[in-house]
């Protein structure tokens, strides 16, 4: 250990306060029994605490044992040794006052360390979270590639409508696993209150059903949403209807549509 170090910090000032933990008080308490420069360090610093609980304090028995050895001798107390009294008290309440600020200062400083440690830890978590979103979006995009890979797989367009004529969207329709990826970024992002909905439709008569909804669209970086599908759908459609949903689709909002191939 770096004792002159370790005497710097502080600590052993807050230790003499009494400001630390039980565990910090044992671990400085060691250090003085193992490094007699400690241990003496210590003493010095309570012995001017001490030293300066005396000066401060002037109407002690002491200071009023002198006051009466003087006056029994005789010798009046001047103006110039009643100042030098007063001055010795001023500065012993001065040198307090610093002493207590040093004191202070030293546990904003630890109370500024902790901070910096809970801030830290604040970030690995963030951090933690941002790691497995990735490994989910990874694990996503491989099941994404391998539904987009497969011989059974029927890729549908859906094309802009009158609506919104530039948008398009992408439906990766495996009829085995009953199962549908909707690449959507050629949708705009919908405005507050709103969300988009699939559907799947039967033509003749035209019969929609709701797969889902494309959830936290904007949050989505990829603009992939995986749904269910156990319909015998003819084509797919995207609406645009309020937060939660429709029973019915807003023929009047259809921003895309596209007619599965058999």
């Amino acid at each position: 250990m770096d004792t002159k170090e370790y005497i710097a910090s502080g600590i052993l000032e807050l230790y003499v306060a009494g400001t630390l933990s039980d565990i910090e008080n044992l671990e400085v308490y060691l250090n003085g029994e193992k490094y007699p420069e400690i241990k003496k360090e210590i003493e010095a610093i309570e012995a001017s605490v001490l030293s300066l609980s005396r000066t401060i304090s002037p109407g002690t028995k002491g200071f009023n044992d002198i006051r009466t050895r003087i006056a029994r001798e005789g010798a009046p107390l001047t103006d110039e040794k009643k100042n030098n009294v007063s001055w010795t008290a001023y500065l012993g309440w001065a040198v307090a006052l610093i002493f207590m600020a040093g004191l202070i200062w030293l546990y904003e400083q630890n109370n500024q360390l902790i901070s910096d440690i809970e801030v830290v830890s604040l970030e690995n978590i963030t951090l933690e979270r941002q790691i497995t979103d990735s490994e989910i979006s990874l694990e996503k995009t491989e099941e994404l590639l391998k539904t987009i890979r497969d011989k059974n797989i029927t890729v549908v367009p859906l094309g802009g409508q009158t609506v919104s004529p530039t948008s398009y969207a992408k439906a990766y329709w495996n009829k085995h696993e009953k199962k549908v990826f909707i690449d959507a970024q050629g949708l705009p992002d919908p405005p507050d209150g709103f969300v988009y909905q699939v559907w799947s439709l039967k033509l003749n008569p035209l019969t929609p059903t709701s797969m889902g909804l494309l959830e936290n669209f904007i949050e989505d970086d990829n603009k992939v949403f995986a749904l269910a599908n156990p319909n015998e759908s003819e084509a797919f459609g995207i609406t645009l209807e309020p937060a939660g949903g429709s029973a019915a689709p807003n023929l009047e909002q259809l921003y895309t549509l596209g007619v599965a191939t058999s």
